[in-house]
């Protein structure tokens, strides 16, 4: 099993809403999207999708863009982003998911090999210049985090933890943030999250931080192909043994 992630593919939701208004990038890039997810996912693997999927106002609307995705190839997980107004209740939308298709919301997904967590996240406050609202939700936020994280550790206590947000956790200034200190806390090996586009792209902190790996995985910040990210993330004995095995002997 193979572990992907593609954030943002802002689908039009029934919508005259094309993205190529955003540059010429973004035309026909759905289209570019599928192709290269078709030709790299395999049904066992899974695929993350970290908000801001469709631009639909209602669940009704979105079902075409939400087909479109769940006939591509494996599982997918998703998440919702800052623009998925069409998202219901989470009962009522896993109660229309077809197999292989899993919602994640304020708890965890244990799968062979690791188990996964992840909340939508929030804009980090800054000293002076984040309003009363914005810190409101950010804490709250916070706390939807912390109860996915619990579940993920409840669930499968030695499994390595990838964590999906669809806001960045920290970006390149190195401003760390409450979803950085729970990431680290319950031990978190990797974060994906989306939502930066264009000029914002810049911002974006893909690295290692304090023993855990941040990749964005926004589709234009991708090329429009999906991330894959690294099997010893999930199955880190494996790679020792095989490191070892390659060593010089004697």
């Amino acid at each position: 099993m193979r572990l992907f992630a593609i954030a943002d593919l802002h689908l039009p939701g029934g919508q005259d809403k094309p993205m190529a208004v955003f540059g010429d990038h973004w035309e026909g890039h759905f289209e570019r999207i599928s192709a290269d997810w078709r030709a790299r996912v395999a049904q066992e693997d899974v695929v993350l999708l970290p908000g801001d999927l469709s631009w639909a106002m209602s669940l009704e609307a979105a079902k075409e863009d939400l087909e479109a995705v769940f006939a591509l190839p494996g599982q997918k997980v998703l998440l919702r982003g800052n623009h998925d107004y069409w998202w219901p209740s989470v009962s009522r939308l896993r109660a229309l998911a077809p197999a292989g298709v899993w919602v994640l919301q304020n708890d965890a997904l244990a799968f062979e090999g690791f188990v996964l967590a992840g909340s939508r996240g929030w804009q980090i406050p800054k000293a002076g210049k984040t309003c009363a609202q914005d810190e409101k939700i950010y804490k709250r936020e916070l706390l939807r985090l912390e109860l996915s994280l619990k579940d993920a550790r409840k669930k499968a206590p030695d499994s390595p933890l990838i964590c999906m947000l669809h806001y960045p956790p920290l970006l390149v200034d190195g401003q760390v943030s409450g979803f950085t200190q729970l990431l680290e806390a319950y031990a978190a090996r990797a974060c994906v999250y989306g939502h930066l586009h264009g000029e914002a792209l810049r911002g974006a902190f893909n690295g290692v931080h304090n023993g855990i790996l941040y990749k964005n995985a926004s589709c234009d910040g991708l090329g429009f192909r999906l991330l894959e990210l690294d099997a010893t993330l999930l199955h880190p004995q494996s790679a020792a043994e095989e490191d070892l095995a390659d060593a010089p002997q004697g």
